[in-house]
């Protein structure tokens, strides 16, 4: 017998608005991404993500954005003009806050000062760089279009042309990377004092060419956990303090939209291979849009049905807000669980008695937080609260 979900207000609402092409797709990305060929249509593109987010509007009558997201693919591909219009044509159907947070990804050797200006001009107040490394050699390693010059470039102009909010992205644990070399990439990042930066230990994510042909030379475990403390050492002293698994920030500036999925609020997703999750008074519903670009601008611009919606089933809610909330480090606040899934807490208090007991968690009547332990292992720790007989 499913069981009653009950919600007395809906979760903050997002936007993720996904841009699916790329100059060339990276080994290691598992991404829905697609290496453009020919010019980009990106007004047909356009046309589509407006046409898309209008029939997803009777989702969300009369509930107001608090963050937007344009993700990759490498959404500056698109000139200021296009993300200009379409960023008007959300206005437009959409209440966004007036403090909303509206961020664009970029990647070195895709921008410039006047670009990033433009987008500015825009009405993007926040940018997301896929610096990845400096050195040329770890960037060919990966598979980058761009050089160590370019990604300095890219950090320097998003400084110039206005940007006090802005992410860098690192991976570490590169093919043949030494602790110095990552490093180093970290004291070129702080160089140029990001108020965020992303650090993420590189994955061989299934159905990617580094899965099915490891690079050389991968550290082992005991590097990549000597590389992970001095690097997040280095930027908790750098003022850059961890609030979440791969996050660092500086006071005030969390990424606010990332924050709304963490905390497992609702977000509309369009665009190819865009996910959704809208919260009801009783119900939580999943959307999906095609993930081929031009399979999903086909039926964007179409008469019939978009992509696929589906009821969330309420035995899966623990565990898809574990998945979320436990990669906070300061966790959450105990009622939150109930606010968002429709649940009462006793529904998981087996799976936190065992989460204690092994050290993964401190808990108690205000908060429930992962210990160090609980980060470092976190795939056991969220495993906990999946569905009995799953």
């Amino acid at each position: 017998m499913a069981l009653p979900l009950h919600f007395s207000a809906p979760p903050p609402l997002s936007l993720y608005v996904h841009l699916p092409w790329c100059v060339r797709k990276c080994p290691y990305c598992d991404f829905n991404s697609h290496a453009l060929r020919g010019a980009l249509a990106e007004d047909a593109y356009v046309d589509a993500l407006l046409a898309d987010l209008e029939r997803d509007l009777p989702l969300v009558w009369g509930r107001h954005v608090e963050t937007v997201f344009f993700g990759g693919g490498t959404p500056s591909l698109f000139s200021p003009e296009a993300i200009d219009r379409l960023l008007s044509g959300i206005r437009a159907r959409l209440p966004l806050s007036p403090l909303a947070e509206i961020t664009l990804e970029a990647n070195p050797g895709t921008v410039d000062v006047a670009r990033f200006q433009g987008f500015r001009a825009a009405g993007i107040n926040r940018l997301s760089i896929g610096i990845q490394s400096f050195a040329d050699g770890m960037l060919q390693r990966l598979g980058r279009i761009h050089g160590g010059i370019e990604a300095r470039q890219a950090a320097a102009a998003a400084r110039a042309a206005g940007f006090d909010n802005f992410n860098l992205d690192l991976i570490f644990g590169l093919p043949g990377q030494e602790l110095e070399q990552a490093l180093a990439d970290v004291e070129a990042a702080l160089a140029f004092a990001p108020s965020h930066l992303s650090l993420y230990q590189l994955t061989l994510e299934p159905n990617t060419p580094f899965a099915h042909e490891p690079p050389p030379g991968l550290p082992d475990d005991d590097a990549l956990g000597e590389m992970e403390d001095v690097l997040r050492e280095r930027l908790q002293a750098a003022g850059l303090g961890r609030y979440e698994i791969s996050a660092h920030a500086a006071p005030g500036q969390q990424a606010r939209h990332n924050l709304n999925y963490w905390r497992f609020g609702d977000y509309l997703g369009i665009g190819a291979g865009a996910h959704g999750k809208i919260t009801s008074h009783d119900r939580v519903l999943r959307t999906t849009k095609p993930r081929g670009p031009e399979q999903y601008q086909a039926q964007a611009l179409g008469s019939g049905g978009l992509g696929e919606r589906r009821e969330a089933a309420a035995r899966d809610l623990p565990f898809e807000f574990a998945l979320n909330a436990f990669r906070l480090v300061d966790g959450f606040e105990t009622r939150l669980f109930e606010e968002r899934t429709g649940l009462p807490l006793v529904k998981v208090q087996q799976a936190l008695e065992s989460a204690e007991r092994q050290g993964l968690i401190a808990w108690d009547l205000q908060r429930i937080r992962p210990t160090p332990l609980g980060l470092r292992f976190l795939n056991d720790l969220q495993r906990l609260f999946l569905p009995p007989d799953a």
